[in-house]
């Protein structure tokens, strides 16, 4: 499954005019991604689209539309999608009541060990164990979400697709031992994640079309562009690809000016700005990064 790119993202104001029917597509959808394996634990199964939903939602929480701090989130959640024959999984740690969440948290320490997808059964029957994020894991305590996948081989893959063999998730834990049939609903939306990428999500008519930079100044040999048309991040660059240890003094002596106008320009529409380090490196780009900031009071 691919991971998601920038191009697929709908922008702020888009996003906010589609926002509501978006998120009852994605409830609905996953409903049948979520299976609950005791009181305690519930596993939502991501996808491409699950995971989109959660850049969307950070993206407009947060009122990030800079095109690299987008590219940011995206690598986050890009993490957690499934390749090829596997299933990517959210565990959570349900507590209701907030004087029992750490000692339900303490009690669950080790789960990581304890979670299996098994299908079939009797002597036909095979299980493959949950590999967990191992930056969440930690000797003595756990988080009330992980995150984790199931890695199948081919074979098994191919019998969890077939709905006439049963398949459950099973919790081993020594102090939580659940199991969970997965509905005809659940293993249908999982198999699917199987054989290929979900159809989109979004509404009709609300595709993401990538924004283009923008102009702010341009000479003959050097520009400052608006990234994806943004107010807020700026970009200087020459107007041809080179590095700073190839560039001649006067390319340089442009730059430098250029620059100082961007920043003055940014400055002024903002309060204040930040100019990002150029890294120096042999065919590194030359190009300074300008981000918009508010003056401290």
């Amino acid at each position: 499954m691919r991971p998601l790119a920038a191009d697929e993202i709908v922008g702020l104001a888009r996003y906010h005019e589609i926002r509501a029917a978006y998120r009852d597509r994605v409830i609905a959808y996953k409903r049948s991604r979520r299976l609950a394996v005791g009181d305690r634990v519930s596993l939502v199964f991501e996808d491409r689209e699950t995971l989109r939903f959660q850049v969307q939602e950070m993206l407009f929480v947060e009122r990030i539309s800079e095109a690299e701090r987008v590219q940011d989130e995206l690598d986050v959640y890009n993490e957690l999608v499934p390749g090829a024959d596997e299933l990517s999984a959210t565990l959570f740690i349900e507590v209701t009541e907030p004087a029992r969440v750490k000692p339900e948290l303490d009690r669950l320490v080790g789960i990581d060990a304890h979670v299996l997808l098994e299908v079939g059964v009797g002597p036909a029957a095979a299980s493959v164990r949950a590999a967990f994020d191992p930056r969440q894991l930690e000797d003595e305590r756990i988080s009330a979400v992980q995150y984790l996948r199931f890695r199948l081989s081919p074979a098994l893959a191919a019998r969890f697709a077939d709905p006439a063999v049963p398949a459950r998730i099973r919790i081993d834990h020594p102090r939580y031992a659940e199991v969970a049939e997965l509905p005809p609903d659940v293993r249908a939306s999982l198999a699917a994640t199987l054989r290929g990428e979900p159809e989109p999500l979004l509404p009709p008519g609300s595709a993401p079309a990538a924004t283009p930079d923008a102009i702010e100044h341009a000479t003959a040999r050097v520009r400052v562009l608006r990234v994806g048309g943004s107010p807020d991040r700026w970009v200087v660059e020459p107007c041809e690809p080179g590095s700073l240890l190839d560039a001649d003094p006067e390319l340089l002596h442009e730059l430098a000016a250029a620059l100082q106008l961007a920043a003055r320009r940014l400055a002024a529409r903002a309060g204040a700005c930040r100019i990002e380090a150029l890294q120096v490196q042999e065919g590194h780009p030359l190009r300074w990064h300008l981000v918009a900031t508010r003056r401290s009071s």
